[in-house]
């Protein structure tokens, strides 16, 4: 039996992806990442100074935070005050990891750049979209400092993004939706740089197992997937190199 994607798309098919630039007034980089009805607005902040660990260093720092807003789901959902949830802390932790890894550290100079991922609407993919669509916010807020005279250069070294492949009837589909994430069998989140080299692998059999065949079959289709969504980020931002 053959898995029929409910929205008809094919195994190797995206959802709709859409960056909606400059979305709030206040913040250096924000941007309204639509994937298919996943919604996330993702905004990044700039402050002067870095943690205590790289006081005096000359490096830069980025940090992300994630929420989920109580209506992104068809049941309300309570906010997270003051205690946050495993799983909320594991994708902000995510979201970090991923950007960074697109910046060169010394040349941001001590500066702390805050990546903000609300989700507005929630059909799985959520953290994916954070940092697909945090990118474009972060290649915007670089953009302000090199515009402003603060940086010399723009010290993004490279594109990030990130995409979810999962197993259905044992063959891999490319950007679940949630009746999709729901049934999948096996679950990954695949994060790649510009080089197409891996920065993160989540991946887990949520009944079963998968092969080694699978494995390699589920991160051909993340790289496709990626290259998509790299080309249209480069749609989306003119300057990025």
């Amino acid at each position: 039996m053959v898995w029929q994607r409910p929205d008809g798309r094919q195994p190797d098919q995206l959802r709709s992806i859409r960056f909606e630039r400059h979305f709030t007034r206040f913040a250096a980089g924000s941007v309204l990442a639509h994937c298919g009805d996943t919604q996330v607005l993702c905004t990044v902040t700039i402050q002067p100074g870095v943690p205590k660990f790289l006081e005096g260093s000359g490096q830069g720092w980025l940090t992300a935070e994630y929420r989920m807003l109580p209506t992104a789901t068809m049941q309300r959902q309570p906010r997270e005050f003051m205690k946050l949830s495993g799983r909320t802390q594991e994708i902000q932790r995510l979201i970090g990891r991923s950007l960074r890894a697109a910046l060169d550290m010394e040349a941001l100079g001590e500066r702390t750049l805050t990546v903000d991922a609300d989700v507005l609407q929630a059909d799985a993919g959520t953290r994916t979209t954070s940092i697909t669509g945090g990118f474009v916010a972060l290649s915007d807020a670089v953009n302000s400092l090199v515009q402003a005279g603060e940086l010399a250069k723009s010290p993004i070294r490279q594109q990030i993004a990130a995409v979810s492949v999962g197993l259905l009837e044992k063959e891999p589909m490319l950007d679940l939706n949630y009746t999709e994430d729901v049934a999948a069998t096996t679950d990954f989140n695949v994060v790649m740089d510009s080089n197409l080299e891996l920065i993160e692998i989540q991946g887990t059999a949520e009944a079963g197992s998968f092969s080694r065949h699978q494995l390699n079959r589920i991160l051909d289709l993340a790289e496709k997937g990626i290259k998509e969504l790299m080309e249209l980020q480069r749609q989306a931002i003119a300057n990025i190199r």
